[in-house]
């Protein structure tokens, strides 16, 4: 029997108490222990994101049995989510797999195929205990092959999110409200009124994709806005990367990977530990 639960057991309270749970992107094993072990010192739910490309590199089988490996160890309510999941066929192959959770982004799609594609997943998801993130607007950015000038993110309209979740009974959604996937080049706008009027509008939770890079102060308004979902990975890979280069620099012989490895994931410890206190889930497992 899977120990992963779906977003359901926990961001339900997060909404209720008016605080955040972490969705921390997983690339390899390094990742997963980071986060883990971040999440049990601080006792927070956590948000284990599996992007496509993150998928293809790791494998479905060691994707999921890392992630199992981390609720056995730690105890606590971990959701392994599919993050921007493309089609039909993606989703369904990761509920086969064991994922808990999945998300469909279908937001480049008209507003009716959105909906329609999004119900299907919802459908099957839903009779397997899985939980649906869905999307509406545009992020900008890039994740993975995706990208979308930040210029041109279509921000989400609060009456089409309400007949969207009426439609399609996911159980969060992501709005596009002026944030980017990646690392930000120029200043910060987030529309927390577009977050404060969907929140209040529909019973679930909002999603706030693009954490990485985000002022702590923004993050802070957002989640008092009504953002109960952020994701984070940018932020991770850059702290791991910048570890792993300290390492090398200072000492061109070394070969073994576990000599900077170690150094990056505990930078990435550093880095979700940061942002569970920031985003108030610590305590909350």
């Amino acid at each position: 029997m899977s120990l992963l639960v779906s977003m359901n057991e926990f961001l339900p309270q997060a909404k209720a108490g008016k605080y955040a749970v972490g969705q921390f992107n997983m690339n390899n094993l390094e990742f997963a222990q980071a986060i883990t072990e971040a999440a049990m010192e601080l006792k927070s739910p956590i948000i284990f994101g599996v992007s496509e490309g993150a998928l293809k590199y790791m494998g479905i089988e060691y994707t999921v049995a890392l992630a199992e490996a981390s609720a056995k160890k730690s105890g606590l309510p971990i959701a392994l989510h599919l993050d921007h999941g493309s089609s039909f066929e993606v989703a369904m192959k990761c509920i086969r797999a064991g994922f808990s959770s999945v998300m469909f982004d279908g937001s480049h799609y008209s507003y009716e195929e959105n909906v329609r594609l999004t119900k299907e997943i919802v459908k099957v998801a839903h009779a397997m205990g899985v939980s649906v993130e869905g999307e509406l607007g545009t992020i900008g950015g890039t994740e993975d092959d995706i990208s979308h000038d930040e210029a041109s993110a279509q921000l989400a309209k609060p009456e089409e999110a309400l007949r969207f979740y009426e439609e399609t009974k996911v159980d969060a959604l992501a709005i596009a409200v002026g944030t980017a996937h990646g690392m930000y080049k120029g200043e910060v706008k987030i529309h927390n009124d577009i977050i404060e009027k969907v929140a209040a509008a529909i019973p679930i939770s909002i999603v706030l994709h693009g954490g990485s890079g985000v002022p702590d102060e923004l993050i802070a308004q957002a989640i008092a806005a009504g953002a109960t979902k952020i994701n984070v990975n940018t932020e991770n890979q850059v702290a791991g990367t910048a570890a792993i280069r300290e390492v090398l620099a200072k000492d061109s012989k070394v070969y073994d990977p576990r000599k900077y490895l170690t150094p990056a994931r505990n930078a990435m410890i550093d880095v979700v530990k940061s942002k569970i206190k920031l985003f108030g889930s610590a305590g909350k497992a």
